[in-house]
C-alpha cells in the first residue's frame, strides 16, 4: 500500500525560475558555507524573537536593490531612513531587523516571534520582487509528506529561489533559510550563528537536525509560487 500511494503522489507544481538578481552586487547571504558578513558585522539575529526577520531582510536583501541600500546607508531608501547621526551597517543591521519584526507581528504576539503567514504577508509588501510565497505546512510524522516538502524546496531552490524553513520541538520555534542545493543536501543559513551550513536531506527525514540547526522538525517551509 505504501508504494501504491509514493506512486500516486502528484507531482509538484513547478517553480517558475527568475532573473538572477545577485549579478552584478553581494547579497546579504552568500551561497557558501561559514559565517556571513557584511560590512564588518556578522549577520546574525539581534535578539531571540527575530530569526524571522533575519530571515525576511535577508530574502529582501536579494531580491530588492533598495533594502541593500537601505542597510549599506547609500541611495534614497537610506537617505529617507532618517535619524541624528550616521550609524554603522551594524546598527543599521540590528535596527531594520527589530523594525521588521514590528511589521511583521502587527497582528500576533510579537514574543512569540513571526507567523509564517505574517512572513508571506511583509514579503508580499515590502520585497515585491522576491515573488509570491505560500505557507506550505509539514507533517513531519509523515514520510510521504516530508518527502513533497523536500521535493518541493529542492525545486525552487533549482529555480534559484530562496526558502525560508519553519523548525522546532513538538512546537515551532526558529527560521533558517535554505539558499542552495547539492547532492550532498542544502546550504541553509541558521541566523542565531549567522552560519550556512550544509543539511542533508536525510537529517531533515529523520528529525535530526539539531546538532546542525538547533531543532529537529521540519513544521513548514515558505514557497514561492
Amino acid at each position: 500500500m505504501q508504494r501504491l500511494a509514493a506512486r500516486r503522489r502528484p507531482a509538484p507544481t513547478p517553480v517558475p525560475p527568475v532573473r538572477l538578481l545577485a549579478v552584478g552586487r553581494r547579497p546579504l547571504i552568500v551561497d557558501r558555507l561559514g559565517p556571513q558578513r557584511h560590512g564588518g558585522a556578522v549577520l546574525d539575529q539581534v535578539d531571540g524573537t527575530t530569526c524571522g526577520s533575519a530571515v525576511l531582510v535577508a530574502l529582501a536583501a536579494w531580491a530588492e536593490p533598495a533594502e541593500l541600500e537601505r542597510l549599506d546607508g547609500t541611495g534614497r531608501a537610506a537617505a529617507g531612513a532618517g535619524g541624528s547621526a550616521p550609524l554603522g551597517f551594524g546598527a543599521r543591521y540590528d535596527v531594520r531587523q527589530l523594525q521588521v519584526h514590528r511589521e511583521s507581528t502587527k497582528y500576533w504576539p510579537a514574543a512569540l516571534g513571526t507567523s509564517p503567514w505574517g512572513m508571506v504577508a511583509w514579503l508580499r509588501r515590502n520585497a515585491p520582487g522576491a515573488g509570491p510565497y505560500r505557507v506550505r505546512l509539514v507533517d513531519d510524522v509523515s514520510a510521504d509528506d516530508v518527502d513533497d516538502a523536500i521535493t518541493a524546496v529542492d525545486a525552487a531552490l533549482a529555480a534559484g529561489r530562496p526558502v525560508p524553513l519553519l523548525i522546532g520541538t513538538f512546537v515551532p520555534r526558529h527560521y533558517v533559510m535554505a539558499t542552495g542545493a547539492g547532492p550532498a543536501g542544502w546550504r541553509v543559513y541558521e541566523p542565531t550563528s549567522g552560519e550556512v551550513r550544509e543539511v542533508p536531506r536525510d537529517t531533515v527525514r529523520a528529525r535530526a537536525t539539531a546538532g546542525l540547526l538547533g531543532f529537529d522538525r521540519l513544521h513548514a517551509v515558505l514557497l514561492p509560487t
